[in-house]
C-alpha cells in the first residue's frame, strides 16, 4: 500500500503520548503495542517515538523521546524531532486528569503546528447522552439513566426486568454489575444483584427497592453509575456473547471496520469482557449457530454499518478530532443490533488480521493528517 507525501523537509513524525513511570519502567502503557506501532512506522515511512507529558514541548524544534532499537532490542532516550502528529495512549484516566497532562492536551488541541487525535477517554453516560440525541444513534441504544437515587432505578425496573448497572468511567468490565427483578406468586417482588470480583461471582437477593439500594451504594463506593436496559442476547451454547468492533480512520480520513471479533461470557459470567473470565471466538460461527449462514452474514454487515454510523455520531457530538474506537455491540435473539459501550484507547485486538489492519491504519490516517492538516 503506497501514502504519497507532499513535499517536506523531513519525514512524517509520529508522538506517542504517554506518561513518565518513574517506579517500574521508563514509561507507562503497552510497551508491546508501542513497539509494533514504530516497526510498522518504520514500514511506511514515519518517524514513529515515544514522548512523555514532562519531555513533551512545542516551544522548539525538538524534544527528548524513547526510540526502540530493534536489533539490541532496547529502548533508547534521545532527542527526536517535534512531531506532525500526536497519538494520545495516555494508559489510564486518572493520569490523562492530572493537571500537568491535561496542560499537554490542551496545548496540543489548540495548536497549529501539531494534530492530535482522541485527546480523553469516553465517560460512559456522556456517551449515550449523545447518541440519545442523535438521530442516526438513537436507534441503536438500550434505555440508560445515570443512577442518582433510589427513584431512578425503581423507574427503569417498572419497565425492564434486567438492568446493568456500570461504572459511568469503567474499564474492562470492572465494577459491572447484573440486577434482576422476580416475580413470584402470592410474594413481593425480590431483586438479585450479582457482581463479579475478578472471576467469582457474588449474588444477593433483596425484598425491597431499598434494601437493594443500600447494598448497590455498598458495592460501588463513591463511584459513578448509569443503569441500562438489560438486552436478550443471542448465545452460543448456553452463553451470551457480544461482538467487538475496531473502527478507525483510514488513509484517507474516512471511518472504517478494521474487523469485529466476538466476545463470549465465561460460565456464570455476567460480562463478556476476556479479564473477567471472556473468551475469543469467530462472530461469522456464532451468528450462523443461531440465525443459519444466510442471515449470520447480513447481521454482521448491518453491525459492521451501524459501527461506522455511531462512530461518527459520537465524533461530531465530541467536538474533539477521533482517529479510532472499539466498540460494544450486541445481537439479540431477534437479530437487532445494540450499542453498549466505546472505548477511545482501544486495547490490542488478538485477531491477527485486525491486528495488521489496526497499525496500518494508525499510520496511515498519521500521514493524511501530516499531509492535509495543519503544519510546522
Amino acid at each position: 500500500m503506497a501514502y504519497i507525501l507532499q513535499e517536506r523537509n523531513q519525514p512524517p513524525t509520529l508522538a506517542i503520548l504517554t506518561v513518565k513511570d518513574n517506579k517500574r519502567r521508563i514509561f507507562r502503557g503497552n510497551l508491546d503495542n508501542f513497539i509494533d506501532l514504530i516497526r510498522t512506522g518504520n514500514e511506511m515511512g514515519v518517524d514513529a517515538y515515544v514522548v512523555t507529558t514532562s519531555d513533551f514541548s512545542l516551544s522548539s524544534s525538538r524534544m527528548m523521546g524513547y526510540r526502540y532499537d530493534f536489533e539490541k532490542k532496547k529502548w533508547s532516550r534521545e532527542l527526536v524531532p517535534a512531531p506532525h502528529v500526536v497519538y494520545n495512549r495516555i494508559p489510564y484516566r486518572k493520569m490523562e486528569l492530572k493537571p500537568d497532562v491535561q496542560q499537554v492536551l490542551q496545548t496540543c488541541m489548540r495548536s497549529g503546528q501539531v494534530e492530535i487525535f482522541n485527546p480523553s477517554f469516553f465517560n460512559k453516560l456522556t456517551l449515550f447522552e449523545w447518541l440519545n440525541k442523535s438521530k442516526e444513534g438513537k436507534p441503536f441504544i438500550p434505555e440508560t439513566l445515570q443512577l442518582n437515587a433510589v427513584g431512578d432505578l425503581n423507574q427503569l425496573l417498572r419497565r425492564h426486568t434486567v438492568l446493568y448497572l456500570k461504572p459511568a468511567k469503567g474499564k474492562a468490565g470492572k465494577g459491572i454489575m447484573r440486577l434482576e427483578r422476580i416475580s413470584a406468586k402470592n410474594k413481593q417482588a425480590e431483586y438479585r444483584l450479582s457482581r463479579q470480583e475478578n472471576k467469582n461471582m457474588e449474588i444477593s437477593t433483596h425484598q425491597s427497592i431499598e434494601s437493594l439500594w443500600q447494598a448497590f451504594n455498598k458495592y460501588r463506593g463513591y463511584k459513578e453509575y448509569i443503569a441500562q436496559q438489560g438486552i436478550t442476547l443471542t448465545r452460543f451454547k448456553q452463553r451470551a456473547y457480544d461482538l467487538r468492533a475496531l473502527i478507525q480512520k483510514s488513509s484517507k480520513g474516512t471511518w472504517l471496520v478494521s474487523g469485529i471479533g466476538a466476545r463470549v461470557a465465561g460460565k456464570a459470567s455476567i460480562t463478556t469482557h476476556v479479564p473477567r473470565g471472556g473468551s475469543i471466538d469467530n462472530p461469522l460461527k456464532l451468528l450462523t449457530q443461531a440465525f443459519g449462514a444466510k442471515e449470520a452474514g447480513r447481521i454482521l454487515k448491518r453491525a459492521k454499518s451501524a459501527a461506522v454510523t455511531l462512530a461518527k455520531a459520537i465524533e461530531k457530538s465530541s467536538g474533539s478530532h477521533l482517529g479510532e474506537m472499539s466498540m460494544d455491540l450486541g445481537v439479540d435473539t431477534s437479530g437487532r443490533i445494540w450499542f453498549f459501550e466505546a472505548n477511545s484507547k482501544p486495547m490490542k485486538f488478538d485477531e491477527p488480521e485486525i491486528r495488521r489492519k489496526s497499525l496500518e491504519r494508525i499510520i496511515g490516517y498519521s500521514l493524511y493528517l501530516t499531509n492535509s492538516g495543519k503544519r510546522r
